[in-house]
């Protein structure tokens, strides 16, 4: 195989081509065979390797093969000529692989197509066998010469001769008449077709046929004999006829679903929008040329119209919805969304539509869904629910919501709940901020006399968001030439007989005689003394010539059977196409072959009538295969399935149907009133008409039954004598519409009743201003009737001081098609007037046309009386602010004063412990002296007991010089640098200083300061603070228990906190500034200078920390310091 002319991916393209479904033969040039597909060899009962490399014309014996010839001049006219060639039906003998010995009888029509290189040459051919019915093979079978019909006996020349063109006229009128019958049966089909069918013919489409059910779309339109334009001029422009015309001029079948056709009424001329269905395919002549298109049309009018307006209501209920300013959704019973409107997107930041099917804990989170559960639980039993809550989605969005849950309660069962949030956090905000500002004016008052740290720290706080097989016997030349007496009367009858006769002698194939009917075919040319080549050259090119050669060198006869030759004209018009049954077979003399006699009928007409039979068989069969709405054709009593569309097996895919009966086929429909139906329309010719029929059917063979919707139309299908033979079935599946619609249906009700249980009143507004809708909760809050508040009823329910205010605010809004707001008081049911805010958004058509308001009302008295409140609460804020900054002024005087006096102070200490130390030093020396000068008995007695005391002043004074030496140096030190101090270690240090003590008391220690290895803070003040702590806690220890202190160290965010907790003596709270005082002391008993607490919280306070005591008396004592981090 010349793998070339095909390129170098041939070894890729072979699989494809052996996996046609139709019997392929791919030839070369000289006719052996190079490929096949496997329907081939099935139909030929043959392998791939009794083919390949064989000439097609060799595969059957010529004994086996009698269509032989006819397919080698089928084959070699295209290899002429370049163009395909179709053979009618021939018939063929195969053997027969069960039964060896035996064949089986096929008949079937040919057809070879050329396959060009790229200069336009014949490269390969391509072999296409179509089988046909047995039945025609049968009768084809008993009119083949051999056969064991009987023959008649042999008759005259002239006799002979005249049946042979009875016969043929007999034939052909046959043929004629079932072609009228099968014209009539089709027109039929067409006319009593429920579709709407019409045939548009000639390149001016006019009106060829129009069938009721197109004439029932347009009544009024006079269509019949008219051109299409001049029916519907208003779609000239349209795209209907853009693509009609592109199907007569390309012959490429167009389909359309729901297109919009604006036709205009013959009444007034006004345009309708109408929406169709339709297909639209090429009509072909006998000659395969285009001569009309035929279209298959449905109007889909309502359901479009239907669509949109369901469409329409759920965009204004959905428009309803997302105009709340609440949050609206639907949970199903495991706790997963199946609506969210536009509100969710706001606060959990995902689109609506992304919230569907997501587990309810995965939006809110987990502490939120905690909080949540129980209220979902107990609405998903059927409890209505309302309740506040505090609802903590982020950790930087916390909300306080007011919360509806209202169960979905079908037939008995709760499939789930809507959920209405209204976010309340402003009012409970604004409730808290205005308690909140009462607090802070009381604590202004008291912190006037506080310190400027403290009032520092409050102003800080006041400062914090998608074929036919014929032959011919030429008994008639043989006789001729057996008989040379009866020549002259032979000719005579030739002259006579209608049929074309020519006798043709030697190699060349000269013409010796013709008779007027031959010459008839080649007017005005000059056969008879020329060779067929001078004479007739287009028979050499179209290949006939070459069946003469092979007639002549092999004496073997030749029948052709409806062979095309195209016959040139004369003056340059275009070749005539002639079809022939004829027969091509030597004569001899002296046993020589000396020429070829020429037998032939022209089988042109019927070979047109047939082929336009042909045709239109399938151009109505294409027509309904091509359908998009499933078709079927039922035949005879039984109902058996003889035509089944794409469409209609696409319903039950998987199923076989084709020539099976409707209760073999779908066996479950015996049930159904379909059996009933079937017969009732084949018998009494009724049409029937079901809409939306539910039937229980498997989509698979073997498959669950579903509950399937049919809207269909059964009609008795009737031969050409009107008998009713079949039904014809024109079916939709509306399964999915009818789900749809319920879908629909449901939405819209679901929409209704959240409209009617949010907490909120909603309302819609025409584009003049008029109110058109209002949900029941307006009804419930106002009592006013539905007849009360529609129009512009809803102001009488205005207080007379706001509906002046609120009408223009809204008619201004209205007329220019922007948001509205505004607060007014609405007269409640039981008379009292409260606050609301009204709030409505603009909406527009898909074209964007103003269609009106859409808004809803909300109850916010408790939050307009709070921002009232809180309007007067700011104005005496700022008053106090006025002081209060005042008051500052004073304060800072007062503390730059404060300031200088602790520079005094700090110099007075500085002064007094450094004067006072040499005197008390000498007094204390002058006292050592005076002892050690005293003799004995002057030491005794009262003198002793003077001195003694003496010696105490002494050591108290010097420990206050001491004390107040300490306080000086801890107000010069505090900006000591800070370092990363070791905590454990200092507290270690400490314990071994105060060891002597803890034997004493017999205390005990335990440490737990693992969390805060390390504290920044001066070292040596850390030392003091752990120091004075613990010498504390174990020197007021508790006397009839040992002392048991625990330090505990922990991390805060913002401190390091150290903690010393005893079971000692405790401290009474009350006198807590008396505790941290310098010089104070709260239990005399022990020993001790009632400095060391207040230097505690002075370098913890420097350092911006704190200190804070817990305390019970009797119990014990935790002081607590925090360390700034």
């Amino acid at each position: 195989m010349n793998s070339a002319a095909f390129g170098s991916d041939l070894s890729a393209l072979l699989p494809i081509f052996k996996a046609l479904p139709e019997a392929y033969v791919l030839l070369s040039p000289d006719f052996v065979v190079e490929a096949v597909s496997d329907a081939y060899l099935a139909t030929m009962l043959t392998t791939q390797e009794a083919l390949l490399g064989q000439s097609l014309l060799t595969i059957f014996p010529a004994s086996l093969a009698p269509a032989t010839p006819n397919l080698q001049a089928s084959l070699a006219q295209v290899l002429a000529t370049g163009q395909p060639h179709e053979l009618p039906p021939q018939p063929y003998k195969v053997p027969n692989t069960q039964q060896p010995g035996h064949f089986v009888n096929r008949f079937w029509r040919l057809r070879n197509t050329p396959v060009l290189d790229d200069d336009g040459q014949v490269s390969h051919l391509l072999h296409q066998i179509i089988a046909l019915p047995d039945l025609a093979a049968e009768q084809a079978q008993a009119a083949e010469p051999g056969s064991d019909a009987p023959v008649p006996a042999l008759r005259t020349p002239h006799e002979e001769l005249e049946a042979r063109v009875q016969e043929r006229t007999q034939a052909w009128q046959q043929v004629q008449a079932q072609t009228e019958r099968e014209q009539a049966s089709l027109k039929n089909l067409f006319m009593m077709a429920p579709a709407a069918i019409c045939i548009l013919a000639g390149p001016h489409l006019v009106f060829e046929l129009v069938n009721p059910g197109y004439q029932e779309l347009f009544p009024d339109h006079d269509l019949l004999g008219k051109p299409f334009l001049q029916a519907y001029p208003e779609i000239a422009n349209h795209e209907t006829y853009r693509t009609l015309r592109l199907v007569y001029d390309t012959g490429i079948t167009h389909r359309e679903l729901g297109i919009l056709v604006p036709i205009a009424r013959p009444t007034d001329g006004q345009l309708e929008n109408r929406y169709f269905n339709y297909i639209q395919q090429p009509r072909y002549d006998g000659t395969g040329h285009i001569d009309g298109v035929l279209v298959f049309a449905f109007e889909v009018t309502e359901q479009v119209v239907a669509r949109e307006e369901s469409e329409a209501i759920t965009r204004q209920l959905q428009l309803l919805t997302n105009s709340l300013p609440v949050l609206i959704s639907y949970v199903d019973r495991e706790h997963r969304y199946q609506f969210a409107n536009q509100a969710y997107e706001t606060w959990f930041r995902l689109p609506a539509a992304e919230l569907v099917n997501r587990p309810v804990r995965e939006i809110l989170g987990d502490e939120a869904y905690e909080r949540a559960k129980g209220y979902m639980e107990r609405a998903l039993a059927g409890e209505r629910l309302d309740f506040d809550v505090t609802m903590p989605y982020r950790h930087d969005f916390i909300r306080h919501i007011r919360t509806s849950y209202v169960p979905d309660v079908r037939d008995g069962v709760v499939a789930g709940f809507y959920s209405l949030v209204a976010d309340v956090t402003e009012q409970v905000q604004a409730r808290e901020q205005v308690q909140a500002l009462n607090e802070e004016l009381a604590a202004i008052n008291e912190e006037m006399a506080a310190t400027n740290e403290e009032l520092q720290a409050s102003n800080e706080e006041l400062l914090a968001n998608h074929a036919e097989l014929a032959r011919s016997q030429n008994a008639l030349l043989e006789e001729a030439q057996r008989r040379v007496q009866e020549r002259e009367t032979f000719y005579q009858v030739f002259e006579q007989t209608p049929a074309s006769i020519a006798l043709m002698r030697g190699p060349a194939h000269r013409f010796e005689y013709v008779n007027a009917a031959y010459q008839q075919l080649f007017p005005g040319r000059q056969l008879v003394g020329r060779s067929l080549a001078e004479a007739l050259p287009e028979t050499v090119t179209q290949g006939f010539s070459a069946l003469l050669d092979t007639v002549y060198r092999t004496g073997e006869t030749f029948f052709g059977t409806e062979l095309l030759l195209s016959i040139e004209q004369p003056g340059g018009l275009p070749a005539k196409d002639v079809y022939f049954t004829f027969t091509y077979q030597a004569y001899r003399e002296r046993e020589q072959i000396v020429g070829i006699s020429i037998f032939a009928y022209d089988a042109t007409e019927q070979v047109l009538a047939r082929l336009a039979r042909e045709a239109q068989q399938r151009q109505l069969h294409d027509l309904f295969m091509q359908a998009p709405t499933p078709i079927a054709i039922l035949t005879g009593p039984d109902m058996v399935f003889q035509l089944v569309n794409p469409a209609y097996q696409s319903i039950f895919p998987g199923r076989e149907l084709l020539g099976r009966p409707v209760l073999q086929a779908l066996a479950e429909l015996a049930s159904s009133p379909i059996p009933d139906v079937l017969q009732q329309v084949y018998t009494t010719r009724e049409t029937y008409v079901a809409e939306a029929m539910p039937l229980m059917l498997a989509r698979q063979e073997g498959g669950l039954l579903e509950e399937l919707y049919f809207t269909f139309t059964y009609q008795a299908r009737r031969n050409e004598h009107g008998v009713a033979d079949g039904v014809m079935v024109f079916a939709h599946e509306v399964t999915d519409q009818v789900l749809a619609r319920r879908v629909v249906e449901e939405r819209e009700q679901s929409f209704r009743q959240i409209a009617d249980s949010v907490p909120a009143m909603l309302w819609v507004n025409n584009p003049e201003g008029q109110c058109v809708y209002l949900n029941q909760q307006w009804y419930s809050y106002t009592g006013q009737t539905e007849a009360e508040a529609l129009g512009v009823g809803w102001l009488n329910a205005v207080h007379p001081d706001e509906a002046g205010i609120a009408s223009a605010s809204f008619l201004d809004a209205n007329a220019r098609h922007i948001p509205f707001h505004c607060f007014y008081r609405l007269r409640r049911h039981d008379g009292t007037y409260r606050w609301v805010s009204d709030s409505g958004t603009p909406r527009f058509d898909n074209a964007g046309e103003f269609e009106g308001f859409v808004g809803t009302v909300i109850d916010v008295h408790e939050q307009r009386l709070a921002e009232l409140a809180l309007q007067r609460l700011t104005k005496k804020l700022r008053i106090s602010r006025d002081e209060a900054q005042a008051l500052n002024t004073n304060l800072r005087a007062s503390n730059e004063q404060l300031i200088r006096t602790n520079v005094d102070l700090d110099n007075f200490i500085y002064t007094a412990s450094h004067d006072l130390k040499a005197p008390i030093t000498n007094i204390e020396g002058l006292l050592h002296t005076l002892q050690s000068e005293l003799p004995p008995p002057s030491q005794l007695g009262e003198v002793a007991y003077i001195l003694e005391l003496m010696q105490d002043s002494v050591d108290r004074f010097t420990r206050t010089i001491e004390h107040l030496t300490d306080v000086s140096k801890l107000q010069k030190e505090h900006d000591q640098p800070a370092i990363q101090v070791p905590l454990a270690q200092v507290i270690e240090e400490v314990r071994l200083d105060l060891a002597p003590l803890l034997q004493e008391v017999h205390g005990h220690l335990h440490v737990t300061v693992e969390e805060i290895p390390t504290v920044m803070f001066p070292e040596k003040n850390l030392r003091s603070v752990v120091y004075n702590l613990l010498s504390n806690a174990f020197k007021y220890h508790h006397p009839e228990r040992a002392p048991q202190v625990y330090v505990r160290g922990r991390a805060e965010p913002d401190y390091l906190v150290l903690e010393v907790q005893d079971n000692g003596l405790g401290v009474d709270l009350t006198r807590e500034r008396q505790l941290f005082a310098m010089f104070q002391r709260l239990h005399t008993h022990v020993e001790g200078s009632g400095v060391g607490l207040y230097m505690v919280k002075r370098m913890v306070e420097n350092a911006g920390g704190r200190i804070e005591v817990h305390s019970e008396v009797g119990q014990g004592t935790t002081f607590t310091v925090y360390f700034k981090r």
